[in-house]
């Protein structure tokens, strides 16, 4: 029997005094394994269904479960901890740290989660294979990454990086927001293939969001 990864229900947020609901989702379950697309125009919630699910915000009303736990039960301490335990990120912008190298870039999730750090290996060295493991597995040169800052790479290159910083250590729910969205169509189900097939072989959930509707196809479960 599969874990549920996501459980929400009737989980609402707006801005304190704004007076405009941004999010109103009656209901969203998410099973182990899942890769999920979820698609709607700009404006319409996504970005703040993942910032809820991250922890980074709190729900007004609802539940709002991941792996089980509540998140606005946790302290915000707690929730920044949860997350990066837990949860691995792909940002339209890729958040690398250019003055890193590419290595580094991959590596920083073990410096904040003993959990993501003993999943990827009892020493350094362990840690490092597995680091060079993802990024040939997303076809990056390995030559590359100890020289390499990422400010050298193309802007295809600085997405695998920011997938192979997601998935190290197996988080159990990797979110993707809008990362093909600087990519042309080729590049994009290319990176998608290779991204499945990375969650498949370490059984990590994906919640993959985009406005481009072109993608769904490549996803068994769509959420509109």
């Amino acid at each position: 029997m599969s874990e549920t990864i996501l459980d929400l229900k009737n989980v609402c947020f707006s801005w304190k005094n704004s007076g405009r609901e941004l999010l109103n989702l009656p209901e969203l379950l998410v099973e182990q394994h899942d890769h999920v697309f979820l698609q709607g125009p700009s404006g319409s919630g996504k970005s703040t269904l993942l910032a809820l699910v991250g922890g980074i915000l709190v729900s007004e009303s609802g539940t709002l479960k991941v792996l089980g736990t509540e998140i606005k039960s946790l302290s915000s301490s707690a929730r920044d901890a949860f997350r990066v335990d837990h949860i691995g990120f792909i940002f339209q912008l890729f958040n690398l740290l250019p003055y890193l190298s590419i290595e580094e870039n991959v590596m920083l999730p073990l410096i904040f989660s003993k959990i993501r750090a003993e999943r990827a290996g009892r020493t350094k060295f362990d840690q490092v294979n597995e680091t060079h493991r993802l990024l040939r597995a997303l076809e990056l040169e390995e030559p590359l990454a100890k020289k390499s800052t990422v400010i050298e790479l193309s802007v295809g290159q600085q997405q695998r990086v920011a997938a192979a910083r997601a998935l190290i250590g197996n988080p159990e729910l990797v979110i993707a927001d809008e990362p093909t969205s600087a990519l042309d169509s080729d590049l994009r189900h290319s990176f998608l293939e290779l991204l499945f097939s990375e969650c498949k072989k370490s059984g990590t959930t994906l919640l993959f969001v985009s406005h481009d509707s072109s993608l769904s196809e490549l996803f068994k479960k769509v959420i509109s």
